[in-house]
């Protein structure tokens, strides 16, 4: 099933590939480094209709990237010497700094050994709530759901509706539309119970994917304990923050802060937003983040980080490694800055 606008993105990433653009946009669009994002590293993502399969590359392709990275020039550099650089305003070789939302489990297991061969750090942001079971990888689920369904019976504010389930492209459909009533309609609070009863009805057990995939607090506190790992708060329940009231805002924003420190011994300094798009950041969390102590927050915009970046540490914007495009080429040209102003309207630096 061919998705248009993904293959509208790969069509412009390689007219700017095999186009003189990228090497002459290089210059001024590259900037000073890179904050790359993962979610999933691994061989076996299991998945069932493809809904997620943007959250998930293999190791051998993180392999690949991590080897043309540094054939480019560019240096692996911690999160902490990423803001040591953009503060003391230091010249030198471009960075790149390598982050990875949700703390999965197969980012120890199957992207260490990689970053290990090539002694690149990484940044885990971690949702306390998800680590415990009290909030749900409410995607994964549903996803879950859906496959496992010819038709899916959703109560909503407008009265019950029936999603066609029963062909590949009508799960993809039942899914999108599912997804887009959870995360613009229900209450960030409320999602999990939503989830839950679709889950039960559709014999799916909800909690499967948390335990299934993600680290707990152990593993959590021995990945803390490697050279090449660092521990970042991702807010307690990975709730849009933007959704919620302002009071609530800083208490997902600070307690996770809080939990982490408990949890691991120390506070973590770096923070990334969850969602992370437009709609979940605003200039109201940048400040909350600010206000928070951290000493940098990274969003999910697309963007290669500059020298002005120096005064937007809590709006830093990252490239996404996706597993829709698993191409070295796709990557090596978005480091080449050019499909930064091409995402956002032409602008070069990259905040909200």
């Amino acid at each position: 099933m061919i998705d248009r606008g993904e293959l509208l993105r790969k069509l412009a990433l390689n007219v700017a590939r095999f186009s003189l653009l990228g090497p002459i946009a290089g210059g001024f669009y590259r900037g000073v480094g890179a904050i790359l994002m993962l979610h999933r590293v691994t061989a076996a993502p299991g998945e069932a209709i493809g809904a997620n399969r943007h959250l998930t590359v293999s190791p051998q392709f993180l392999d690949a990237l991590l080897a043309e990275v540094g054939r480019l020039g560019y240096r692996f550099v911690t999160m902490d010497e990423a803001v040591d650089r953009l503060t003391s305003r230091s010249r030198g070789e471009p960075f790149v700094t390598i982050t990875a939302d949700d703390a999965y489990r197969d980012n120890v297991q199957e992207a260490l050994p990689v970053l290990e061969k090539h002694q690149a750090p990484i940044t885990i942001y971690v949702a306390p709530a998800l680590i415990e079971g009290k909030a749900l990888l409410w995607w994964d689920v549903l996803e879950r759901i859906v496959s496992c369904r010819e038709t899916i019976y959703l109560a909503t504010g407008r009265g019950k509706v029936a999603l066609d389930c029963s062909t590949p492209a009508g799960k993809l459909n039942a899914n999108n539309a599912i997804h887009d009533y959870l995360t613009r309609d229900v209450p960030e609070e409320d999602q999990r119970a939503v989830i839950r009863d679709l889950a039960l009805a559709a014999g799916v057990d909800p909690d499967g994917p948390n335990r299934e995939t993600l680290m707990g607090w152990d593993e959590i506190r021995a990945a803390a304990a490697h050279p090449l790992v660092t521990i970042g708060s991702h807010t307690v329940h990975h709730y849009n923050l933007r959704r919620l009231a302002e009071d609530r805002a800083r208490r997902e924003i600070v307690d996770a802060g809080g939990i982490l420190e408990i949890e691991l011994g120390a506070r973590p300094r770096h923070m990334a937003y969850p969602y992370g798009y437009v709609s979940a950041v605003g200039e109201r969390e940048v400040a909350l983040a600010r206000e928070a102590g951290y000493s940098s927050a990274v969003t999910t915009r697309h963007g290669m980080v500059q020298a002005e970046h120096a005064r937007h540490l809590h709006s830093l914007p990252r490239i996404s490694i996706n597993g829709r495009y698993q191409r070295v080429s796709h990557v090596r040209t978005m480091l080449s800055g050019i499909t930064t102003p091409l995402a956002n309207r032409g602008r070069r630096v990259v905040t909200l």
